[in-house]
């Protein structure tokens, strides 16, 4: 099998279990939040009063969290180096998979951490399990871990000020939906060649010479 198809097939294989488990995580969220609030409606996810405030919100703190991660990835050698272990990962998905990969997994999290974690053991406790979810070995996690945190705090602290989880969804579907695709879509460099040596001269050629 050619190297171009096992990574179409880790790839396929790597898209089907994150599906796999980030709807398993929305529906146990979502089955947790229907034990707490006993029922389960439009006020989830938006307040039809008020829609536009967490749409906005949700757009300035995901346009902020992508702001941070460059900064990070800018400065920070072992933040580039990540990206480079993750785009290895994603490249074999195309743009289409890759955003729904972003929205499956915003929707799922939200649910999960910010829907009924944080209803059931509190605002802070719930950023942290977030942000040690998306731990790992090597300097570059412990990067994106500080950077779940700071993403865990700022979505925890909507949810607790407006209520609905929509404005989160938004910006984490935002921060997803442009790393992903960004990843997705970045070719592996190719290998370099070897050199080519010069062609050795035949050392029992005799240089051309005049004949009478």
């Amino acid at each position: 099998m050619s190297a171009d198809a096992e990574e179409s097939r880790a790839g396929a294989k790597f898209y089907r279990i994150a599906w796999i488990f980030y709807l398993a995580l929305a529906i146990a969220g979502l089955l947790w939040i229907g034990t707490q609030r006993g029922r389960l409606g439009i006020e989830l996810f938006v307040d039809p009063g008020s829609w536009w405030i967490d749409l906005g919100a949700g757009v300035a703190i995901g346009a902020a969290l992508l702001a941070l991660w460059w900064a990070l990835r800018r400065f920070f050698a072992a933040a580039r180096s990540l990206e480079d272990e993750l785009a290895a990962l994603l490249a074999p998905l195309s743009v289409a998979e890759a955003v729904s990969l972003a929205l499956i997994s915003a929707v799922a999290e939200e649910l999960f951490f910010r829907g009924a974690l944080q209803g059931a053991i509190g605002f802070l406790p719930a950023a942290v399990l977030f942000a040690l979810m998306h731990a790992g070995p090597g300097k570059g996690f412990r990067i994106w871990t500080l950077f779940a945190l700071a993403g865990g705090l700022s979505l925890g602290a909507l949810v607790s000020l407006r209520g609905p989880l929509g404005g989160a969804i938004v910006a984490h579907l935002m921060v997803n939906a442009v790393n992903l695709v960004r990843l997705a879509r970045r070719a592996p460099l190719p290998p370099v060649p070897p050199p080519v040596p010069p062609p050795a001269s035949d050392a029992g050629e005799s240089s051309p010479a005049a004949h009478d």
